[in-house]
């Protein structure tokens, strides 16, 4: 009954945003002939309505368990996704009319006679002049839907692979001098399960290696929901090396929880089957526990936990276990996948974590960036959404990922390849 009706207010809110930028292509159109606008109309309906019936077998007839749909799913849901945000766009600028239409009615409203007598004389202006700014607004509605679906498009085209090397230079207080100029590399939520490019993820490990890091991380969400994901990437993938460990932990899309199971015990198989796949790339999985990195005689702590995330994500992590029996190790670098377990527990109750890594965010792979300018829609939801923060000489880096989720690309956040630069600070 609950997924009825959430497919109910589903489908009044798709005819209500189609219902007004119709009226904006009727206006565009009116010129053309009457079996131009049939065309159009039947077109443009029937796509609403394939839309409505496209989401409601996505999440009946291709359940999210289902990796030989995975591919299809998601560029079904990216299309329909793009569509209908790029028409939210539209209506933004059609609303600019309304409000310009609810204002003088309100003005008439309160000023009685004198107010009509202006609207009378409105009424005389040519009709063209009226008609030129409907169209004008209409066109220009439709013009920024379309530009907006366009810069969607080439985000996948594009920016789904156009990996950044990001440089960051990490000043730490008792940082041992055998590890000043150390170089770690960093890549987060790699989502396999979304890879529809096997070659461009290849050039990005490769970009990886070209750094020659010392050590490298990884925080988390390896697949999008079942182990299998990832199977065949792991040739890829295992070709990470780094001298001094390459270190992992787990991500919230990791344990299985976003897709039905046939019982319990094929869920905790899954996990192990994912945890075994760190194992075959070489990657040193860390279970709410810490190892200790030794150069030359003094050594240094990597932490890593279970995915804590504030709110309804889960909280499997156990900082407190991760730092059994590495109270000595004078400087401590964590690795938790969601940035918000760093202001909820890291700040205010292990004030001995130097720099947490982190990534979840994707910075919403929707946004800008200009210099160090950025926005994303993401940071109403994260204070720490991308890139480095700093608080009482603690340290929070979070990743913008490796991969996509849902939308198969990225537009403005590309993804990210984090190298940095330890230094004594």
């Amino acid at each position: 009954m609950n997924r009825m009706f959430g497919f109910a207010l589903m489908a009044v809110f798709f005819f209500l945003i189609d219902l007004y930028v119709w009226q904006a292509i009727k206006i565009v159109m009116r010129s053309t002939t009457l079996s131009t606008q049939r065309i159009i109309g039947f077109g443009f309906w029937g796509l609403t309505v394939f839309s409505i019936l496209s989401i409601i077998a996505i999440f009946t007839y291709m359940p999210m368990s289902a990796p030989v749909k995975a591919s299809f799913r998601t560029f079904l849901m990216a299309g329909i996704f793009i569509l209908y945000i790029s028409k939210v766009f539209s209506v933004l600028v059609l609303i600019i009319d309304d409000l310009i239409r609810f204002g003088k009615w309100v003005v008439s409203f309160f000023q009685g006679d004198s107010a009509s007598v202006q609207v009378a004389t409105d009424a005389l202006q040519p009709a063209v002049e009226k008609i030129s700014r409907s169209e004008f607004l209409a066109k220009s509605a439709l013009a920024v839907g379309g530009l907006h679906a366009g810069g969607m498009a080439w985000g996948i085209l594009s920016g789904a692979h156009d990996y950044r090397v990001r440089n960051v230079t990490l000043r730490i207080k008792n940082l041992p001098k055998q590890f000043d100029g150390m170089k770690i590399a960093q890549l987060s939520d790699i989502h396999s399960g979304s890879f529809f490019n096997k070659t461009a993820v290849k050039g990005g490990v490769e970009m990886l290696m070209k750094e020659k890091p010392d050590m490298f991380f990884f925080t988390g969400d390896l697949v999008n929901n079942i182990a299998p994901e990832v199977k065949d990437y792991i040739d890829i993938f295992s070709k990470i090396k780094a001298p001094l460990g390459t270190f992992s932990t787990l991500g919230n899309h990791d344990y299985g929880d976003y897709t039905q199971w046939e019982s319990p015990e094929k869920k905790i198989q899954n996990l192990k089957d994912l945890m075994n796949a760190h194992k075959t790339m070489g990657w040193d999985l860390l279970m709410d526990e810490h190892r200790a990195v030794k150069v030359d005689g003094e050594s240094i702590g990597i932490l890593g936990i279970q995915n804590w995330g504030a709110g309804n994500f889960a909280k499997y992590g156990n900082l407190a276990k991760a730092q059994q029996n590495a109270h000595d190790l004078p400087v401590k670098l964590l690795l938790s996948h969601d940035p918000s377990h760093w202001r909820n527990q890291v700040l205010d109750k292990h004030k001995d974590i130097d720099v947490a890594f982190a990534g979840h965010t994707h910075g919403m792979q929707y946004g800008v960036e200009l210099g160090n300018f950025k926005w994303s829609p993401v940071q109403l939801r994260y204070k720490e959404w991308a890139g480095l923060y700093e608080e009482n000489d603690q340290k929070l880096y979070v990743n913008r990922g490796f991969g996509y989720l849902g939308y198969p690309g990225r537009l403005g956040i590309l993804p990210e390849i984090a190298i940095f630069e330890l230094k004594v600070g």
